[in-house]
């Protein structure tokens, strides 16, 4: 009983100690309220600085391998990346090959597997990745001064001696198959199979997923792997991009050491020509749904094929899409998310590709909102379409960009994905620039030019992923256009034969 007393106090003390301290805390609360300074007008920002890009060194070896070179000696740090023109676009009859392909370099090479080959570069503090994209592949390594030679060492054997063993090949194609079961119950990831397979035709590089498919990936062995790589693995295609703290001639010796007995293939591989390669057509704007019962959310993508990285619009499409819904402050995440709630986040873009890549508006809306996020998009589509954009409008998506691409160049990896990106267009990094002037002289004009030519609310796919008993009765009222059905692998679903199985 004591001890239940004397815990009774403990309490009531404590409760009075905190009541004593809140009264003095609240009495003080007026004295520095009135303390505190007055902010009438917020400080006015100073003009932004002028970006100025890295000057880039040039040098190419007899073997045709070129080498691009940005000194930044800030820090003792080098950043490398090598890559090969073609990437995804050389898949041919086998989707997905040149991206699993890239996931196998790092499975093992030269002398060690892939378990000894990460704890060396652990060892020398570095980093390797591998990629595709659909114009290039891409093997990037970044470690300290101290060791980058080293760290090229391994990097070549990968690129140059990888081993391919079979049983890691058929590891990494179960990986991948499991994979892919797994996205056909992710929304997102179905939307975005069916609208490439719907708006771009059979015969097209973007008809199928840059990862390939199951059909596809279940052929792969360790022969076709090794016959592509010795094929897409060209120098005359390549170029060595390296920044950070080394010289030209530290860089091109480099080269030299570890990629100077590199020969070009026999048989080398290359892109489908563009005259080969079948239009995407732009039909009359159509519904295509896919049907997840019970869905709590519809998965909304909407487009069309766009245009080249290389288009003389590229500059106004840039701002207009930021206006649009290139930003968290553009007009459809506003909408959708800031004033209606509908969605944790909107937006559109451009995939900017040697081919026109999609232009994609998307969201992931509630259910019971499908219909009408829709009517938003539309609307949103014709109002940039139609209406000049208010001033302040235009000179903040102008400061967005401008003042985004100050921070791309601030380190040496930056500097040296910004340098790849355009290496694989042709462009040189003096193009930044240029651009950047363009889009500060962008006119409402202009937005409505670019909002014109691009984006056809006529001739729009919509793809929306979700509960088909719920939303379509909403879609069908809204009158967009023809609607169709397909499963989660882009292929039309015959809804009066299932319809009729169903009621028997």
């Amino acid at each position: 009983m004591s001890r239940k007393i004397d815990m009774k106090n403990r309490i009531t003390g404590n409760t009075t100690a905190i009541g004593t301290l809140a009264a003095l805390f609240l009495a003080a609360a007026p004295l520095a309220a009135q303390d505190k300074p007055a902010v009438a007008t917020p400080p006015t920002l100073g003009p932004a600085p002028a970006l100025q890009v890295p000057q880039v060194q040039q040098a190419q070896l007899p073997n045709g391998l070129k080498i691009q070179v940005v000194e930044m000696h800030a820090l003792p740090i080098v950043q490398a990346t090598l890559t090969i023109n073609g990437g995804a676009r050389l898949d041919g009859q086998h989707p997905g090959l040149a991206s699993f392909t890239a996931t196998m370099l790092t499975e093992g090479a030269g002398s060690r597997d892939g378990f000894e080959l990460s704890a060396e570069l652990d060892y020398l503090g570095a980093n390797l990745v591998a990629n595709t994209t659909w114009d290039a592949t891409r093997v990037h390594i970044g470690a300290p001064k101290r060791t980058f030679a080293r760290a090229l060492d391994l990097f070549a054997d990968v690129i140059l001696r990888p081993t391919f063993k079979a049983s890691d090949v058929a590891r990494q194609r179960d990986l991948k198959l499991a994979a892919l079961l797994q996205q056909r119950d992710q929304p997102t990831a179905v939307a975005s199979v069916v609208f490439n397979r719907v708006v771009y035709p059979k015969g097209h590089p973007y008809h199928n997923p840059i990862g390939g498919d199951s059909s596809s990936i279940v052929r792969f062995d360790s022969t076709l792997v090794r016959d592509y790589w010795i094929r897409a693995a060209d120098p005359r295609q390549a170029t060595l991009i390296i920044t950070g703290d080394i010289t030209l001639d530290e860089a091109r010796a480099l080269a030299a050491e570890k990629f100077g007995d590199w020969r070009a293939p026999a048989n080398p591989l290359t892109p489908t020509p563009e005259s080969r390669i079948p239009a995407a057509p732009t039909p009359a704007t159509r519904i295509i749904l896919v049907d997840k019962p019970g869905a709590a959310q519809s998965v909304i993508t909407i487009g069309a094929p766009g245009v080249d990285r290389t288009s003389p619009d590229y500059a106004a499409i840039t701002v207009m899409n930021t206006i649009l819904g290139g930003s968290f402050s553009s007009r459809l995440n506003d909408v959708l998310r800031e004033q209606k709630g509908y969605t944790y986040g909107a937006g559109s873009s451009f995939s900017w590709r040697r081919l026109p890549g999609p232009f994609v508006a998307s969201s992931s809306v509630r259910t019971n909102v499908t219909d009408s996020s829709l009517i938003i998009f539309f609307r949103e589509f014709e109002a940039i379409r139609e209406s000049d954009v208010p001033a302040d409008e235009l000179e903040r998506a102008i400061a967005y960009v401008t003042l985004g691409a100050l921070g791309d160049f601030a380190t040496t990896r930056q500097t040296n994905y910004e340098l790849t990106a355009l290496t694989a267009f042709g462009l040189p990094l003096a193009t930044i620039e240029t651009e950047l002037a363009a889009m500060k002289k962008i006119t409402a004009a202009d937005v409505r030019r670019v909002a014109r030519k691009y984006i056809d609310p006529k001739h729009l796919t919509v793809v929306v992923v979700g509960d088909i008993a719920t939303i379509r009765p909403g879609i069908e009222a809204l009158g967009l256009g023809p609607i169709s059905v397909y499963d989660a692998d882009g292929n039309p679903v015959d809804t009066a034969a299932t319809s009729s199985t169903s009621n028997r």
